[in-house]
């Protein structure tokens, strides 16, 4: 694997600051992961001189791991070091209530919310079986976060973008699996694939305010997700971190561009959407996959 996306080394251009996000406000759901796509676009984003609201289900969502990791404090420790200021808002984005709160607790500390990127995600397990063995439970889960939950995150911030009417930007991360389907992804695939035909709804319904909405699908990235992928699909005669490095390794040979992505790939991406560099673009569902998937 290539070195952290997050690292930082004085006169590497991808710390400098490219756009100019002074004085916006950025919601970012699902950014507790220490390699997550997540925190990759909040702290990119803080780079670009964006304060940040950080939010993922519990302060720690990945407590399991061997890892020391802390979750959404760090993150917002990480974003005050860089000169930003950013809060920590733990919400369920499937819960209505918990979403208008989290978005209140966002206005009540910055006054205005100006970026949404609805990144939150279930977490990959029952779901990645063949549908005839497919649980309702594992397939409503999927649903629940994927789609109700930026459904709800787009709604609050829809409407406080509408009321302020000053524009702003939405981005919702779904995949390339919500454009070609694979076997034992259905529920999964369901789910991104409706993502993208949401955004181009909403793209149309916000475009006379002058807010964008756009989409990003990755493909394969190199975060805690994999972890979990792997344990779901690794055969009984072989180990859950044997099986992942063998999916990152054939995937890899799969790519185009040779490698798999880091948070950060999809981190420069949403940060162009976020910013005015991309204000005639709308309803796009943008591959960030190094060129395993072009239409």
């Amino acid at each position: 694997m290539s070195d952290s996306p997050l690292s930082s080394r004085k006169g590497n251009r991808r710390n400098e600051a490219i756009y100019n996000l002074n004085k916006k406000v950025a919601l970012v759901t699902g950014a507790g992961g220490e390699h997550g796509i997540g925190r990759a676009i909040a702290v990119r984003l803080a780079r670009e001189g964006a304060d940040l609201i950080l939010n993922d289900i519990t302060h720690r969502p990945y407590a399991s791991r061997p890892s020391d990791w802390g979750g959404i404090p760090a993150v917002v420790s990480e974003i005050e070091a860089l000169g930003r200021q950013a809060i920590g808002a733990v919400a369920d984005v499937s819960d209505a209530a918990q979403v208008d709160a989290m978005v209140q607790q966002g206005l009540e500390r910055f006054g205005r919310i100006d970026i949404l990127v609805a990144n939150a995600g279930s977490r990959p397990g029952r779901d990645r079986t063949p549908v005839v063995d497919l649980e309702e439970a594992a397939w409503d889960e999927v649903q629940r976060t994927n789609v109700k939950g930026t459904f709800l995150c787009c709604k609050a911030v829809a409407r406080h973008l509408i009321h302020r009417d000053q524009g702003g930007k939405i981005i919702v991360i779904s995949s390339t699996a919500g454009k070609r389907g694979y076997p034992r992804y259905a529920a999964y695939c369901a789910s991104k694939f409706a993502l993208i035909g949401f955004t181009q709804s909403l793209a149309l319904e916000l475009a006379s305010h002058r807010i964008n909405v756009n989409a990003i699908c990755p493909g394969i990235v190199d975060t805690e997700r994999i972890d979990y992928i792997a344990a779901a699909l690794a055969p009984g005669d072989e180990s859950a971190s044997a099986h992942r490095a063998r999916m990152v390794r054939e995937a890899t040979s799969a790519i185009p561009l040779g490698r798999v992505a880091q948070g950060s790939d999809i981190a420069r991406t949403a940060a162009f959407l976020a910013s005015s560099e991309s204000d005639y673009l709308t309803g796009l569902s943008i591959n960030v996959s190094g060129g395993t998937c072009m239409g």
